[in-house]
């Protein structure tokens, strides 16, 4: 058989998974809006018969109910073309040196627990240690349901504001870190990478590791050469599986070039005024003076600075959705 039949087969395929994706929904929410009813009715009964009880299970019931529709309300918003699948994330101190790479380090954890409470895994696919403290850069794998679709809300800046422990004066002190969101692509996804095109480097690591890590060239760089895209990996035990990794985030850092060139375009044809300010400042976490994170975008706010950076980011991440799809249906 000829390579059309697979690729016909493989589409059939995806196109099956994605009807019954679509119909769990619906299932989803004729559920909810059955147990709606439900609490409708029980709220009739309960007012005939003036039962303090009922109202207290009315109010339980509700609580949930809202907290099932907001899951789903988010969920249906996952509506992109890569939403549904694995993350790349890939995070870079500013200028400020140990105290920029600290709150890298910050940041790694707090979407390594963000992870966690989502049950996703998270593998390190690349990670340059600081020179004192701290984390210089960090790539990381992101698998899960819907993991780009989350994710892709906390890509720009995010700023950091504090009394600085590495500062003996206790000096106020202002660090930023840049965070980057790629969709993990498939073998089969149409983005075309010639080997001509790759310079590929080979180097000892630099991270901490085991003896055949630390005295084997195991490490690798990849250099797309019209582009200029460079990423490398270092973290795996072996060259092989490096270069795997490697190329791997080539493919998805390729792809987001495409769907910046995509969105953009979609933008002059909207007719859109503001650029598509992809490293921009998104958020801010403040400690001193007080306690405050705010995402600029949103205006979304918490001054319980202490779960943000526990992983509890999921408010943010909302309203983010919730803004772009109202943005788009404008």
């Amino acid at each position: 058989m000829d390579n059309g039949f697979w690729e016909d087969q493989d589409q059939a395929q995806k196109i099956v998974q994605r009807i019954s994706q679509l119909k769990d929904k619906v299932i989803v929410f004729q559920e909810l809006a059955g147990n709606f009813e439900d609490l409708v009715v029980l709220a009739e009964l309960g007012e005939e018969e003036n039962d303090e009880a009922v109202a207290a299970e009315i109010r339980e019931g509700m609580i949930a109910l809202t907290r099932r529709v907001a899951d789903l309300e988010l969920a249906v918003l996952l509506s992109g073309l890569y939403d549904r699948g694995n993350a790349i994330i890939s995070l870079h101190a500013g200028a400020g040196g140990t105290e920029s790479q600290d709150w890298v380090e910050m940041l790694v954890r707090m979407y390594t627990r963000w992870a966690e409470r989502h049950k996703f895994k998270i593998d390190v696919l690349d990670l340059l240690p600081g020179d004192e403290a701290g984390i210089k850069s960090a790539t990381l794998e992101v698998s899960g349901p819907n993991a780009y679709g989350y994710l892709r809300s906390e890509k720009g800046v995010h700023r950091l504001v504090r009394i600085s422990p590495f500062d003996a004066a206790g000096r106020r002190h202002t660090s930023f870190a840049s965070l980057d969101v790629l969709p993990e692509v498939e073998d089969d996804v149409d983005i075309q990478i010639n080997q001509e095109d790759l310079r590929i480097d080979t180097f000892r690591s630099s991270g901490a590791g085991g003896q055949h890590i630390n005295k084997t060239d195991s490490a690798v760089r990849i250099t797309h050469i019209p582009t200029g895209i460079v990423v490398s990996c270092q973290n795996e035990r072996s060259q092989f599986s490096n270069r795997l990794a490697a190329m791997k985030m080539l493919r998805a850092k390729l792809t987001d070039l495409e769907l910046r060139k995509k969105e953009a375009e979609l933008a002059a044809l909207r007719g859109d005024q503001q650029e598509i300010a992809w490293g921009s400042q998104i958020r801010s976490y403040v400690f001193h003076p007080y306690s405050l994170v705010k995402d600029h975008r949103t205006n979304e706010e918490t001054g319980n600075i202490n779960a943000v950076m526990d992983g509890e980011i999921d408010s943010f991440i909302a309203a983010f959705l919730k803004e772009k799809a109202r943005g788009q249906n404008k």
